[in-house]
């Protein structure tokens, strides 16, 4: 497996549709997959995640470490959906930036 690029986040993403409002949005089983599948990609190293924003990554490594503190704030599903909402608009971002540099 090659260490997580944009591309990945963007595809995994794509998987679940617009995610913008998710936060507002009830729990089900595909958003507690999805944010594993997160948890896991973020916890890689790789540049791309390098370039994240420290909370993203410290948060998915502490959670999956079983930092109780961590999970006990990631069991509330508004918790889970706002992260996962907020790295899909930064993961967004990141996308249009890179499609202006390399058109």
């Amino acid at each position: 497996m090659h260490p997580p690029e944009l591309s990945d986040y963007t595809a995994l993403f794509a998987r679940y549709g617009k995610l913008s409002d998710i936060y507002m949005g009830p729990d089900d089983e595909r958003f507690r997959l999805l944010f594993e599948q997160v948890c896991h990609l973020l916890s890689q190293p790789s540049p791309f995640n390098l370039s994240l924003p420290d909370g993203f990554v410290r948060t998915a490594r502490q959670y999956l470490a079983n930092d109780n503190r961590t999970v006990s704030h990631m069991r509330n599903p508004e918790n889970r959906h706002f992260m996962l909402s907020d790295l899909f608009d930064y993961v967004e971002l990141m996308q249009r930036i890179h499609a202006r540099r390399h058109p």
